[in-house]
């Protein structure tokens, strides 16, 4: 008996997810020519930015037909990181209060603006 061979999978996957993130960058490109400002910029950005990663890793590095262990792998660090960045803004405006509690300036400017 033959030893297996690797998994194929059909071409017209690889091309029907090339087309996709082109369409992808596209729209991306396209929240920058139409002009959209603010937070409604920054989230569709990031959200064409996410789709098109998730694309990338679950089809191109195989992760759709792996293991959920190479899957944590992938995404476990980026949900540690997350977490972090979350601590560290939170010790970030606890810092700051506390800097201008000692200094004595007046806290309510910071509430105004947070």
């Amino acid at each position: 008996m033959a030893p297996a061979e690797g998994q194929r999978h059909p071409l017209a996957i690889y091309f029907w997810i090339w087309g996709l993130l082109f369409v992808l960058s596209t729209f991306s490109y396209m929240v920058d020519y139409i002009g959209f400002e603010g937070y409604l910029r920054w989230g569709l950005i990031l959200t064409f930015m996410f789709l098109k990663a998730g694309f990338i890793i679950a089809v191109f590095m195989h992760m759709m037909w792996e293991r959920m262990a190479l899957m944590c792998a992938i995404l476990g660090p980026p949900t540690v990181l997350l977490v972090l960045i979350g601590l560290m803004a939170v010790e970030g405006d606890y810092t700051f209060l506390t800097r201008l509690n000692f200094f004595g300036a007046d806290t309510t400017e910071f509430a105004e603006h947070h």
